[in-house]
């Protein structure tokens, strides 16, 4: 998840260079919204993680 995150964020990068300035904001928060779901994603497995016991 972390990856297309990524990959989103490149391409509004790119996209905002070349001037397309909604297709970049669209992107961007698309990336935001994937990068919030990875970090909640990533809590929620330290958490149960943590509280096992092996």
């Amino acid at each position: 998840m972390l990856r297309y995150a990524i990959i989103f964020f490149v391409v509004a990068l790119i996209a905002g260079v070349l001037g397309f300035g909604g297709i970049a904001g669209g992107m961007a928060s698309i990336a935001k919204v994937l990068f919030f779901i990875f970090l909640i994603l990533l809590v929620i497995s330290v958490v149960t993680g943590s509280t096992r016991k092996i």
